[in-house]
């Protein structure tokens, strides 16, 4: 049975009352709360219980038949959430308002959140990430991008001009769980997210008109931004519906403030996850984080995705590093005091909401005591930024909050004795009833004579005098003891006496966890108060944290400090890859990469299998660990600050959208080739590989003369392309280099080692052998390689001026139509698609000449 199906004047009233609600979130699953339940109904307990493995039922709701229906125990629905969130899909949470054993009629009931996937702020989240939610408002000329940690209280936005396509790295670089898009914004950069990047898109056409939190955006003049502010506000106040006010002022990113990159890089470079497995271990982010604080951790991923470009910050955190190596007994104690400082920016997130416990309160005394170790340390080490200690605070949580408190909080249990005379009066009423409990016990027993008596208590009857079935024969009428409930083996009595105790308990202990909760939230107001402050602190703290890590993989690994120069020079003597490094089994080989003013692209040949790739990545690598503040893998690096990295680094299709492998390196060269700078570097592996031989050969040397002349970024080109070499020739700032290998008794050995100088030889056999493919088709293969060297004995060599065969036996040169419309052109003044062109049509007329020779 479907909810658009049913006649709504015939449901019970309870059922009308769930039906008002859902009109408001037909989005989102609604767990509706019934007693100690959560139940869903129609299409939601239908999809529901596939998802969950729950068991399907039904619910009597005035009509005919049952509604579908399933549900889950209030007091664990958190997993349940989770999978659903996971699984890209919106939960309401629909709560009872009111208590239903004070209430006439039908209980009050409505959501009093929307939990989705870039709105979390529970304690599930993953402690080393950001949880963003981001959105996009489309301007027609250019694109709004905000986005917010709500758990963390980060807030953040960026106008990004040009095509779709940059906002979609924009989103996708960042990781972003949930975006928002407003009306009018193509439906092409929607589809794009949701089918191919797998993430949840909401379309929301309203804007956050209360002033209530505009301190998010007051300093900021750009109306534009402000508007995508407010889209995004909006919609987080409408999910969350509660106190919001962690959210700190919006920050403004300016793309020239860090080292850019896509997520093509993110995921060549394996920075935060690898490519095969997509997980943490022995990714760049695993290596490096050795922080103790889930601050720290997040402050280093986002660090890694934003390297630095400014050179004095850069070298501020050098400058800590280092000394926190030189000063290792300072940094062992601050170590010391940070394994005991928990998640501050998402402690202080749930105190604000509301969605708090006693252990939250525990954890942020815990953290407190630490902070005047922590600023008494960084004082010596003479570090740049001040934190406060809140005494006043951590002496309140010490005098109030037990050590060994519950969870929940409204059971008892949460508030020192000593904090409040009322309290500790209802504690002592409670205490000496307790008391009177036993020894009226004691008593009772001797009175009657009955041994086996016993006082006990239950939530349905309260206390009760129980006697065994074989000895109720002993209770006497003078006893006055008034019979309550028969059991099979027993009868419980209840006396005057004990009634009246039973009152006096049970008001006490009512009154004490009512009490004890209105302690605990006044509590929770005065910490409010230090909001702001304490997300300072943990800023502060969170970076300490990551430099301390920086500071100990440095020592671990040999890493050394960089020079960083204004001059365009990359000098990294041996340098390695760091996490290949850690993670093979024998000993790594460095190497050099060097390109002076003079050089600007390396075009690096040698076998497959021989560390091409490697040796590429582990260059970019490198400057990104420079610009984060980090020490680097080498010997010793002098590099300047880059604006951009671009790489090309394997080759895979794109199902989803039905782009081939060259059609994809295609893109991603004019994304390279149109963005590029001359602060930029380019890493492309094997570029053209995708297409015919010559057509490959063709576009591959267009490339390289387009960034040799015009971009001249720092680029790194390996090719099997061995006639490319000859280019070293004309193009002056081109270096050759090689990785070499040994040849003995017709088997490779690969040396791992980069030397000058081309070779011509990709020894792709001797890979396939050592692939194990059967013996007789390895051999085939090299039958058939010796035919084709035979035939090629003198090869073609490209190079820049000359793309096409003459005959030099003649005397007397003719014209050459082609040549003659070669000289006609300038390159120079050509877009690299518009040179392709004109290279396709040239193919295309000297086919027809030749056509027409043997005609």
């Amino acid at each position: 049975m479907k909810r658009s199906e049913v006649d709504r004047n015939k449901l019970s009233p309870m059922m009308q009352q769930y039906m008002d609600i859902k009109d408001k979130y037909e989005d989102c699953i609604i767990f509706f709360r019934l007693g100690d339940f959560y139940e869903m109904f129609f299409d939601d307990a239908i999809l529901t219980s596939r998802i969950l493995e729950l068991t399907l039922t039904g619910k009597q709701a005035g009509l005919e038949e049952k509604v579908p229906m399933c549900g889950i125990p209030h007091h664990a629905y958190a997993s349940y959430v989770d999978e659903l969130i996971d699984k890209g899909y919106k939960v309401a949470i629909c709560e009872q308002l009111e208590d239903p054993k004070e209430t006439k009629g039908m209980v009050k009931r409505d959501v009093v959140q929307v939990i989705t996937k870039g709105t979390r702020l529970d304690s599930n989240l993953d402690s080393k990430s950001n949880n963003y939610i981001a959105n996009i408002y489309d301007f027609s000329y250019c694109y709004g991008i905000s986005y917010a940690d709500v758990s963390t209280g980060e807030v953040y936005a960026i106008l990004v001009e040009g095509e779709q396509d940059n906002v979609i790295q924009e989103i996708t670089r960042n990781g972003f769980k949930e975006v928002l898009v407003n009306e009018t914004i193509d439906r092409e950069i929607v589809d794009t997210l949701r089918k191919k990047y797998d993430i949840l898109v909401s379309i929301e056409k309203d804007l956050l008109e209360s002033t209530e939190y505009s301190y998010i955006y007051k300093d900021i003049e750009d109306t534009r931004i402000v508007k995508t502010l407010q889209h995004l506000l909006y919609y987080i106040i409408e999910t969350k519906k509660g106190n919001l006010h962690h959210l700190q002022s919006c920050k403004i990113i300016k793309s020239s403030m860090y080292l850019e990159f896509d997520i093509n890089t993110k995921k060549n470079l394996e920075l935060v996850e690898t490519l095969r497995n997509r997980e943490r271990q022995y990714s760049l982010l695993w290596l490096l984080d050795k922080c103790k604080t889930a601050m720290g951790s997040r402050y280093l991923k986002n660090s890694i995705l934003n390297p630095l470009t400014n050179k004095k910050e850069i070298e501020r955190r050098y400058d800590m590093v280092s000394l926190l190596s030189t000063e290792f007994i300072l940094r062992d104690d601050l170590i010391k005091c940070l394994e005991n400082v928990y998640d501050l920016e998402r402690l202080v997130g749930r105190i604000t909401y509301g969605n708090l416990n006693a252990k939250d309160l525990l954890q942020l005394k815990s953290s407190l005591k630490e902070l005047p170790t922590i600023k008494n340390i960084l004082e010596e080490l003479h570090y740049d930024k001040k934190i406060e200690t809140f005494e006043e605070l951590y002496s309140l949580l010490d005098r109030t909050i037990l050590e060994d408190a519950p969870f929940t909080l409204h059971e008892g249990h949460l508030i020192k004795e000593g904090y409040n005379q009322e309290l500790d009066e209802l504690k002592k009423i409670r205490s000496g009833s307790k008391d009177f409990i036993l020894s009226l016990e004691k008593e009772e027993k001797e009175k009657t004579g009955i041994k086996n008596l016993k006082v006990g208590f239950n939530k349905v009857f309260g206390y009760y005098i129980e006697v065994s079935k074989g000895q109720v024969g002993l209770v006497k009428e003078e006893y006055k003891y008034e019979r309550k409930q028969t059991l099979a083996n027993c009868e419980r009595f209840i006396t005057p006496l004990l009634k009246e105790k039973e009152n006096i308990i049970l008001g006490a202990e009512e009154k004490i966890i009512s009490l004890e909760y209105k302690i605990f939230m006044d509590i929770r107001e005065v910490i409010k108060r230090y909001v702001s402050d304490l997300q300072k602190v943990a800023k502060i703290i969170s970076e300490i944290d990551m430099l301390q890590s920086f500071s100990i993989t440095s020592d671990l690994y040999k890493f050394t400090r960089p020079e960083i120069t204004t001059e365009s020079v990359l000098k990294l003597v041996e340098c390695r890859h760091p996490v290949v490094e850690q993670v093979m089994k024998e000993k790594y080989i460095p190497n050099d990469i060097i390109m002076d003013k003079t050089t600007n692209i390396l075009l690096i040949t040698g076998p497959n299998m021989a560390g091409k790739s490697t040796y590429m990545r582990q260059c970019a690598i490198t400057i990104i660990m420079a610009q984060m503040g980090c020490f680097v893998p080498c010997k010793s690096a002098t590099l300047p600050i880059f604006d951009k990295i671009f790489t090309r680094i394997g080759a895979s299709d794109d199902l989803v959208s039905g782009e081939s492998t060259f059609m994809i390196e295609m893109k991603e060269a004019n994304r390279a080739i149109s963005s590029a700078t001359e602060k930029s570097l380019i890493l492309f592996d094997e570029l053209g590989r995708g297409t015919a031989t010559y057509d490959g050969m063709s576009l591959a040397q267009a490339i390289l003369e387009y960034i040799h002349d015009t971009i001249h970024a720092k680029t790194m080109f390996s090719t099997h392309y061995h006639e490319l070499t000859a280019l070293e020739k004309d193009l002056k700032k081109l270096k050759n280099v090689h990785v070499s290998a040994l040849e003995e008794n017709g088997k490779v050995t690969f040396l791992h080692k980069v030397k000058n100088g081309a070779v011509d030889k990709s020894y792709g056999i001797h890979v396939a052998s050592l692939a194990h493919l059967p013996n007789s088709l390895i051999e085939r293969a090299r039958d058939i390689l010796d035919v084709y060297e035979k035939k090629n004995i003198k090869k073609e060599t490209f190079t820049q001026t000359s793309l096409f065969e003459w005959n030099e036996n003649d005397s007397t040169p003719k014209v050459n139509p082609i040549e003659e419309k070669i000289k006609e052109i300038n390159p120079l003044e050509m877009t690299p698609m518009e040179a392709l062109n004109y290279l396709y049509d040239l193919k295309k007329e000297l086919k027809s000449i030749n056509q027409d020779k043997n005609n």
